[in-house]
């Protein structure tokens, strides 16, 4: 039984080659060289370092995905806004835990004081990843077209959104 839980630096090599594998091969993610594993180290630790979730999905033994969010942008009237990251190994994808890992994810992130949880999906033809969104409940914003370009071709930017907790309907404390 899959098990999800926070991150753990020992996971940083797995998380790496996670993430490096759809550096190389997908579209999910406009990033063209695979960063090592001091930047992916790096970059949790800003995460954490905002009191943000850092999520990993395992089977017990191995790193199966991992998920996180971090600030949408950096100025201060974006600071209940946050924008979610979810990559899977190529064995674990189309199996459900996708799913389960960005519902934690959303859940910890409404804990952590998130109003709106936003995806920028890369290629408008990722459809796992935008299934997978639209499975836990965002919903389309719209598409930013051929503003990406990867592999030679134009690649479109689907935006998606959902409201964490009571959303825009009250102001944040």
């Amino acid at each position: 039984m899959p098990i999800i839980r926070p991150s753990h630096p020992e996971d940083i090599p797995a998380i790496t080659a996670i993430y490096a594998h759809h550096v190389q091969v997908g579209t999910g993610t406009f990033e063209v060289e695979p960063p090592s594993r001091a930047d992916m180290a790096a970059r949790r630790d800003d995460v954490l370092s905002k009191n943000l979730p850092h999520l990993v999905a395992t089977d017990g033994n191995k790193i199966l995905g991992f998920a996180y969010c971090n600030w949408f942008k950096p100025r201060p009237a974006y600071r209940f806004s946050a924008e979610d990251s979810i990559y899977m190994a190529p064995e674990a994808q189309g199996l459900g835990l996708g799913r389960a890992l960005l519902a934690e994810l959303a859940t910890q992130a409404e804990r952590a004081g998130v109003r709106k949880l936003i995806a920028v999906i890369g290629d408008s033809a990722n459809t796992g990843s935008i299934a997978v969104h639209k499975s836990v409940g965002f919903s389309l914003v719209g598409v930013l077209k051929s503003c990406g370009w990867k592999f030679d071709q134009w690649r479109d930017v689907v935006m998606m959104d959902m409201a964490l907790g009571p959303g825009d309907t009250r102001a944040p404390m």
